[in-house]
């Protein structure tokens, strides 16, 4: 579907920003009302969308309009969240961890490594609870669950499409799988290694107040009884494997042939790749013990939401999107003049600052798509002659989501475990007071990088 964007208003984007809206407060505002209804907030946003559109340009646009989101774009992207998240929550590390500052830096490097390749929410999953496990015997643990949140739900992610949503969708859109491992690895390594070198400090000095007010608790034994370290559900790390190469099968394997579904062009190697990862899925849940899911405390209700949440989020970006493709002289003109340069290109950063803020306050995974989308759209010219603006995007998006709580989806979800677990988690601003202490500096020296 093609949208000419320059014939658009800005009130279009009014259901988009609305849904953004909710999903930011409603949570802090009415928790029980919004883990009831968030289902149905979502879809009045993407109905005051579609149902304009509809009498404005017909019911044919607006069905055409349907169509091509949900399935050149969310059923995708659905997918792979949903073969990630299922994968990783069939496995369960179990063992007689000791927290320390050591094991815990190894436990955070071991996560940034892996979210790249299962996901910030698959790997986030699969760490979080023996991280927790290892540290109930510290009186302060919060800062691991933050830390874990900034290094392995947000910033391990930046490597591959499989890593974070916002990258995956760029690799829907035509950007090379391994393009952001080149031109995000630095960046990537010095915001982990500066954050490891920060919760070590930190870690050791909480680790040693505690020591200093209450040995007995620190030094106390691991519990007797408690499982040897081993790795239940490892049958899916073979399944990962398959996941990670359906999505490389699909980025490197052109066929030609395209099927026309619904007026929607779908190129069948993508096709392959939603079908191989619908398999690989229900493989999951067909070979990992029960029992093993339920020591993870696995549950549906966060793919739920994500599922939800994003299908509003797809359909209310589609005028967005084509509002900020018209460019300078399309309704988002301000928006377009304000990251670019006098010559007329992308200012990297300006983009990476503008990408990332919206990224912390509202979810990455959108805003990639809105400044994708403002820097033209061209996955050649913007892995080309525009890489600087595609690194600041990428890199705004991804780093920055690590801001606030609902700047990513593992955020919350983590939150909620750690909560569940007994540790004392800081609140909505408590959460920022550390984000802008530990990530703010880091983040303003990037930006003569990008």
């Amino acid at each position: 579907m093609s949208l000419d964007g320059s014939q658009l208003s800005a009130p279009w984007a009014a259901p988009f920003a609305g849904l953004l809206l909710s999903i930011a407060f409603w949570p802090l505002a009415a928790p029980r009302f919004w883990h009831r209804h968030f289902g149905k907030i979502a879809a009045g946003w993407a109905l005051a969308f579609l149902l304009p559109f509809a009498l404005a340009f017909g019911p044919g646009a607006a069905a055409a309009a349907l169509a091509h989101a949900l399935l050149a774009d969310y059923v995708p992207f659905i997918l792979l969240l949903t073969a990630l998240f299922t994968i990783s929550g069939g496995i369960h590390i179990r063992g007689r961890l000791r927290g320390s500052p050591a094991l815990n830096c190894v436990i955070l490097l071991a996560g940034a490594a892996l979210a790249s390749f299962m996901g910030t929410t698959g790997a986030s999953m699969l760490l979080i609870r023996p991280l927790i496990g290892a540290n109930q015997h510290r009186r302060h643990n919060a800062h691991v669950v933050i830390f874990f949140i900034f290094i392995v739900g947000n910033i391990g992610g930046a490597l591959t499409p499989l890593g974070d949503p916002p990258l995956f969708l760029g690799f829907l859109r035509g950007v090379d799988f391994f393009w952001t491992t080149g031109h995000l690895f630095w960046h990537t390594l010095l915001l982990v290694a500066a954050l490891l070198a920060l919760f070590y400090v930190i870690d050791s000095h909480l680790l040693r107040k505690q020591g200093q007010g209450d040995g007995a608790r620190q030094a106390a034994p691991a519990p007797k009884g408690a499982p040897a370290f081993g790795i239940d559900g490892g049958v899916n790390f073979l399944l990962l494997a398959a996941a990670l190469a359906l999505v490389l099968m699909s980025g490197l394997w052109q066929s030609g042939v395209v099927l026309n579904i619904l007026g929607v062009e779908l190129a069948l190697h993508n096709l392959a790749r939603d079908l191989g990862l619908i398999a690989v899925t229900v493989l999951s849940l067909a070979v990992t013990p029960r029992a093993v899911r339920q020591r993870n405390q696995f549950s549906w209700a966060p793919m739920r939401e994500v599922a939800k949440l994003f299908a509003g989020i797809f359909l209310t970006i589609i005028p967005v999107i084509a509002m900020l493709q018209a460019g300078a002289g399309g309704p988002f003109g301000a928006v377009a003049r304000a990251v670019t340069r006098a010559d007329g290109a992308p200012d990297p950063a300006m983009v990476f600052w503008a990408t990332g803020l919206l990224s912390a306050f509202l979810d990455n995974a959108p805003t990639y798509l809105v400044f994708f989308n403002a820097a033209g759209g061209d996955p050649a010219q913007l892995m080309g002659p525009l890489a600087g603006a595609l690194t600041a995007i990428s890199a705004g998006a991804v780093f920055m989501g690590a801001m606030t709580y609902i700047g990513n989806a593992p955020n919350l979800m983590v939150k909620a475990i750690a909560e569940d677990r007994g540790v004392r988690m800081p609140g909505f601003f408590g959460y920022m007071a550390w984000s802008a202490a530990a990530l703010l500096p880091l983040l303003a020296a990037l930006t003569w990088w990008m």
